[in-house]
C-alpha cells in the first residue's frame, strides 16, 4: 500500500522545513501586518512621504531647463554675421562639410520702449530638422507669406497685438496670424516670420549635428562664432536619489525602533515558534517578511501618490521652470530605484531586530525577557571610523567636488546611527545622579538600547541637519556683514545691462535706448537717495561675431585644460573696465598721474596666468601701473586705458552703472530697486544682506525641532506601550500621577538633550572640515538657533511628556494577552 501526499512532512527541529514552513511563516507575517499595521503607521507614512517627495523631485529634475532651448536636437550652433553673397557662400560651405544643417535668420532686434532687451525677429521653419522642438503653435496658424507674422504672448502684450490684427513695425505692416512660443524656454520673447522672409538678416544661426572630432576636422567659415552643447551628463536624478537615501536613512532609524518594539511585543509568540521546531532562520523570516510588506506597501503607495501629485502640480510648475512639461516625462528607472530603496530600507531596518530576536533562547523568549544590550563600544569604534572618513571626505571636497561631498554626508549620517548607542549608554550611567523617577526612565532607555539608540540617531540626524544649515547661514551672514571683501560694499549696487553682468554678451544700445536706460537708472538712484551714479564701460572687439544679439566684453580669465582643449570659468575671471574720466574721478585718480605707456591700472602686482578673452591672447604682456582700487570682486579692479585698447582694436561699450547711496541699503530698498530694474530689462547686483539666509536657518531649525518632537512622540509612545506592565506594577505599589509624569518627561527630555548634543557636535565637526580654509567665520554662531536646539527642544520635550502623561491604567490586575 502506498500513500501519496502533496508535500513532504515537516521534520521539527532540523532548521529547514522547506517551502511549507516558509509559506506558513509568510502567511503569519502577513496576518501580523494586517493586525498591527496601525502600530507601524508612522513608518508607513514616512516611507510614503519619502517616495512621493522623491517622485516629484525626480520629475522636477528631469524637466529642468536645458540647452535644448537653444540647440534643439543639434549639438553645435554656428553664428554667421556675413551678409549678401558671403553669407550664402558660408552656408554652402557648412552644408558641404556637415550635410544636413538648419538655418535660422535673425533680423536686428525690435526695440522695446523702456527696456534694454529688444525683441528677436527670426525666420525659422517650424518643421526644421533640428529646431522643431523649439517652436510651438498656441493659437492661429504658422506664418506663410511675406506679410504674415506670429508672436509670443509677451510680445503681444507689450505691443497690444492679437491674432488677426496688424503690426506696423519699422515701416512694414504685417498681419498677426498666430501666437507661438518656445516650449523649452517660455521666457523667450520673439516674433516669427516664414523661412526666407527676413528682409535684412543681422546674423544667421546654423544648427549642426556632428561629433566634436568631425566638427573640428571639417572646414568652417572664417570668423564664425561657435557654441557647443555641453556633453555633461544630467546628474539631477542622481542628486535626488542621494537626498532620498539620506531621507530614507532617517526613516530607517525610526523603522528600527518600531520593529524592535514589535519584536519585543511578539517575543512570546516567537518563542512558541521556536518551541515547536522553528529554526532561527524561520524566526528571522517572520520579521523580515513583515519588513518587506511594510516597505513594499509604503513605497508603492508613495509612488502612486507622488505620480498623482506630479500630474496635478506640473502645470503650476511650468511658469516656475520656464518651459512646458510633459506630465508623463518621468525618469521611470530612477523612480523604480527609489521604490526599491524604500523597500530595502524597511527590510534592513527589520533585519537587526529580527537577528536579535532569533538569538534569544526559547525559555527567555517565552518569559518575554529582553535580550541584554550589546556593549556600546563595538558600535562606537565603527561609528568613529565612519565619522572620520566622512570628515576627511568633506575636507577633500574643497566645497566643489560632488562625489566627496555626497560620500562625506552619507558617511556622517551613518556614523550617527553607530554612535547613538554610546549616547544611550551615557544616559544610563548618568542616571545615578538623577531623582528616582528620572533614574528609572533613564535606566530603562539604556536597558532597551536597540530601540532607544535608533530613535536617538533619528533625532540627532534631524537636529544635525538643522544645526548645519543654521551654522552655514550664520557664516554667509557674517561674510555679508564684514566691512571688507565680498562682491560689493553695503552702500552700493551695480545695475547691469546684461543678466550675466560681464560674463556674457552685452546688448548693443542705440543712443535713444541708452538715454532710456539712463533714465531708468536715475529712477532707481532716486529711490535710494543716491549720491552718485557712475557709468561703467567695457571694451569689445567690433569685428567679433555677435552672440545672442550682443557682444561679449573682454575679460581676464585663467585657462584650464580639458579633454576638448582649453576652457575658461567665470568664477575666477577679472572684468576689464575702461578707465573713463567719470570712473577715475569717482576713485580719486588724477588722469595726469597715468603714464603715457600704461595699459592697465590695477592694485595687483601681476596678471601672469591670465588670458585675454574672447580674443584669447595668451602672450599679451600689458604695461601695469599701480593704483588704489577697491578689493570687491564686482567693482572695477582692473582698468583698461586708451593706450591699451588701441593696439587691440577695441571699442567702448556701456555695461552698467555703479550707484552709491549715503548709507547701507536695506533689504526693502534692494527689493524695490530690483523690481524696477527687472521691469526695464536690467539686472541689479547688491551685497547679500543675510536676511534670506537667516530665514532659511529659522525654517530649518523649526523643521528639525518639529521632526525631533515627532520622533520623540513616537518613541515615548512605543516605550509607554512596551512598559505598560511596569507602570501597572508601579501604580499598584502606590506610585502617584506625578511619578508617572516624571517617568515620561524624563524619557523625552533625556533623548532630546542627548540628540541635540550629538547632532550639533557632528554638525560643527562637519562644518569645520567644510570651512577648513576659513574657519574664522564659524566664530559667529547663530546663538538663537543653537539655543532653540540645545535648550528649547529639551525643555519642550520635557514639558510635553509631563503634560501628556499621567493617566492611570484602567485595570491594574488584568494583564494583556499576546
Amino acid at each position: 500500500m502506498s500513500v501519496a501526499i502533496e508535500d513532504p512532512p515537516l521534520v521539527l527541529g532540523t532548521g529547514h522545513g522547506g517551502m511549507p514552513a516558509r509559506r506558513a511563516v509568510g502567511r503569519w507575517a502577513w496576518r501580523l501586518f494586517r493586525r498591527e499595521w496601525r502600530q507601524q503607521s508612522i513608518v508607513l507614512a514616512l516611507l510614503l512621504v519619502a517616495v512621493a517627495a522623491t517622485t516629484v523631485g525626480l520629475g522636477i529634475g528631469a524637466n529642468a531647463p536645458s540647452e535644448a532651448s537653444v540647440f534643439g536636437t543639434a549639438d553645435h550652433l554656428v553664428t554667421l554675421t556675413s551678409t549678401g553673397t558671403q553669407v550664402e557662400a558660408d552656408l554652402a560651405k557648412l552644408g558641404n562639410s556637415f550635410g544636413t544643417v538648419e538655418v535660422i535668420e535673425h533680423e536686428k532686434k525690435i526695440p522695446v520702449p523702456g527696456s534694454a532687451n529688444g525683441i528677436d525677429l527670426r525666420a525659422q521653419d517650424p518643421n526644421g530638422v533640428y529646431g522643431r522642438t523649439m517652436l510651438r503653435l498656441d493659437s492661429g496658424r504658422w506664418p506663410q507669406g511675406p506679410d504674415e507674422i506670429a508672436v509670443t504672448d509677451r510680445v503681444a502684450t507689450v505691443f497690444g497685438l492679437h491674432v488677426g490684427g496688424t503690426w506696423d513695425q519699422g515701416g512694414k505692416r504685417r498681419t498677426v496670424v498666430g501666437l507661438v512660443e518656445n516650449p523649452l524656454n517660455l521666457h523667450d520673447a520673439f516674433a516669427l516670420v516664414a523661412p526666407g522672409q527676413a528682409t535684412a538678416p543681422d546674423h544667421v544661426d546654423v544648427l549642426i549635428r556632428a561629433s566634436h572630432a568631425d566638427f573640428v576636422a571639417k572646414p568652417r567659415p572664417d570668423g564664425a562664432a561657435v557654441q557647443v552643447r555641453s556633453d555633461e551628463a544630467d546628474t539631477s536624478s542622481v542628486l535626488v536619489l542621494v537626498l532620498t537615501t539620506i531621507g530614507l536613512v532617517f526613516v530607517g532609524l525610526l523603522a528600527v525602533a518600531g520593529f524592535t518594539v514589535m519584536a519585543q511585543r511578539r517575543l512570546r509568540a516567537l518563542g512558541m515558534l521556536g518551541a515547536i521546531g522553528a529554526s532561527h532562520r524561520h524566526i528571522r523570516l517572520v520579521l523580515l517578511a513583515n519588513g518587506v510588506v511594510i516597505g513594499g506597501v509604503g513605497a508603492l503607495a508613495g509612488a502612486i501618490v507622488g505620480i498623482a501629485g506630479w500630474v496635478a502640480l506640473s502645470p503650476q510648475l511650468e511658469s516656475l521652470l520656464g518651459h512646458r512639461i510633459d506630465r508623463f516625462n518621468l525618469p521611470w528607472t530612477p523612480l523604480l530605484i527609489a521604490v526599491l530603496l524604500a523597500t530595502v530600507t524597511a527590510v534592513v531596518a527589520a533585519w537587526w531586530p529580527a537577528r536579535a530576536a532569533a538569538r534569544i533562547p526559547v525559555v527567555a523568549a517565552l518569559s518575554a525577557r529582553p535580550a541584554p544590550p550589546r556593549p556600546a563600544h563595538r558600535f562606537a569604534v565603527l561609528g568613529a571610523v565612519l565619522l572620520l572618513l566622512g570628515l576627511v571626505s568633506l575636507f577633500l571636497a574643497q566645497q566643489k567636488k560632488v562625489p566627496f561631498i555626497l560620500g562625506g554626508v552619507l558617511a556622517t549620517a551613518v556614523a550617527l546611527l553607530l554612535l547613538a548607542p554610546v549616547g544611550v549608554a551615557t544616559i544610563g550611567r548618568l542616571a545615578r545622579h538623577a531623582p528616582l523617577a528620572a533614574r528609572l526612565a533613564m535606566r530603562d532607555l539604556a536597558r532597551y538600547r536597540a530601540r532607544s539608540g535608533a530613535a536617538l540617531a533619528a533625532i540627532a540626524l534631524a537636529l544635525g541637519i538643522a544645526a548645519a544649515v543654521a551654522l552655514s547661514s550664520a557664516v554667509t551672514a557674517a561674510k555679508a556683514a564684514a566691512p571688507t571683501g565680498g562682491s560689493l560694499p553695503a552702500d552700493q549696487i551695480v545695475v547691469w545691462l546684461s543678466q550675466e553682468s560681464m560674463n556674457g554678451p552685452v546688448p548693443i544700445l542705440s543712443s535713444t535706448q541708452a538715454d532710456a536706460m539712463r533714465k531708468q537708472v536715475d529712477t532707481i538712484a532716486a529711490g535710494l537717495h543716491a549720491t552718485s551714479v557712475v557709468p561703467l564701460t567695457g571694451a569689445v572687439d567690433p569685428n567679433g561675431p555677435l552672440e545672442r544679439g550682443g557682444r561679449p566684453p573682454v575679460v581676464l580669465a585663467k585657462p584650464r585644460a580639458t579633454g576638448n582643449g582649453v576652457e575658461y570659468s567665470s568664477n575666477d575671471a577679472m572684468p576689464l573696465f575702461v578707465a573713463t574720466p567719470e570712473l577715475l574721478a569717482f576713485y580719486g585718480i588724477d588722469p595726469a598721474s597715468i603714464n603715457a605707456g600704461t595699459d592697465l591700472l590695477t592694485p595687483r602686482a601681476s596678471i601672469a596666468g591670465y588670458d585675454l578673452i574672447p580674443l584669447r591672447l595668451r602672450e599679451w604682456h600689458p604695461a601695469l601701473q599701480h593704483v588704489t582700487l577697491p578689493s570687491y570682486s564686482s567693482l572695477p579692479n582692473v582698468l583698461l586705458t586708451t593706450h591699451g585698447m588701441t593696439p587691440l582694436h577695441l571699442t567702448q561699450i556701456p555695461v552698467g552703472w555703479l550707484v552709491k547711496a549715503p548709507h547701507a541699503l536695506t533689504p526693502a530698498q534692494i527689493d524695490k530697486a530690483q523690481q524696477t530694474a527687472v521691469a526695464a530689462g536690467l539686472n541689479v547686483e547688491s551685497r547679500p544682506t543675510g536676511v534670506d539666509q537667516a530665514r532659511l536657518a529659522d525654517g530649518f531649525t523649526a523643521a528639525g525641532i518639529t521632526m525631533a518632537l515627532g520622533v520623540l512622540a513616537m518613541t515615548v509612545g512605543l516605550i509607554r506601550s512596551e512598559t505598560a506592565r511596569d507602570l501597572r506594577t508601579l501604580t499598584a505599589a502606590g506610585a502617584r500621577r506625578r511619578t508617572r509624569r516624571a517617568l515620561t518627561a524624563a524619557t523625552a527630555g533625556a533623548l532630546a538633550l542627548c540628540g541635540a548634543i550629538i547632532g550639533t557636535a557632528c554638525a560643527y565637526l562637519a562644518l569645520l572640515a567644510w570651512y577648513h580654509q576659513e574657519v574664522h567665520w564659524l566664530a559667529h554662531p547663530p546663538v538663537l538657533n543653537l539655543a532653540a536646539i540645545l535648550v528649547g527642544l529639551p525643555i519642550v520635550a520635557y514639558l510635553g511628556g509631563w503634560l501628556l502623561a499621567g493617566r492611570e491604567a484602567r485595570v491594574i490586575a488584568r494583564q494583556p494577552l499576546d
